[in-house]
């Protein structure tokens, strides 16, 4: 399983743009590319167009290796040069944002997660769905859950709910380090900003 995160980091309202422009860059990527895109979380900003964080997964299981090659491109620091579309009097035209991928080993995943089956329901408890295939994924080390019902199949809803488990489990990890340790990341993102891996300019998006 290939996962590709997308993040604005602390960063203000125009580095939340340049994610949401590089989510759809990629979207259009794997659309040339008859490759499998699928959303598995977005976090957005209260300005439309704009997401914090987004994390993606690539192609299928006949794709890793297309999957992870687009992914990998769009792994590290990247810079976005731009007049800001939200203060037009704002001196700054260089905004960054970062991209993570991810290859997961489901079958090593698989064991450390308990799923259970349950029985999807309409909003309003309308409509609810006769078949058991809203999918809960606890990690059995941490605690940690998620509960899918947003797909008709089961199968469906366990690969997403292992993806979003996963990406919960990661963020935990980040969560757990210490103070010196973010220190450090913190330190790595600002030096790693000064030489980005990827340059876009204007509202095209242009490399």
């Amino acid at each position: 399983m290939i996962l590709l995160q997308l993040s604005a980091g602390q960063g203000p309202l125009e580095c939340s743009k340049a994610v949401s422009l590089a989510f759809r860059s990629i979207e259009k990527q794997c659309d040339i590319n008859k490759l499998k895109f699928d959303v598995i979380d977005i976090t957005k900003t209260s300005k439309s167009g704009c997401y914090k964080s987004v994390l993606i997964q690539l192609g299928d299981n006949q794709s890793q290796a297309q999957a992870k090659a687009i992914a990998i491109s769009w792994q590290g620091v990247m810079q976005w040069v731009c007049q800001s579309p939200y203060r037009p009097k704002h001196k700054r035209k260089n905004w960054f944002f970062s991209g993570k991928m991810f290859e997961v080993n489901e079958i090593q995943l698989d064991q450390t997660i308990k799923f259970q089956s349950c029985r999807a329901s309409g909003a309003g408890g309308q409509h609810v769905n006769c078949t058991d295939s809203a999918i809960r994924a606890t990690h059995i080390a941490t605690g940690l859950s998620v509960r899918i019902e947003s797909e008709r199949s089961q199968h469906a809803n366990k690969r997403l709910a292992k993806a979003l488990l996963f990406q919960k489990i990661e963020s935990k990890k980040l969560d757990d380090m210490t103070k010196q340790e973010k220190q450090r990341w913190q330190q790595h993102w600002d030096l790693e900003r000064g030489n980005p891996v990827n340059t876009f300019h204007g509202l095209k998006f242009t490399l």
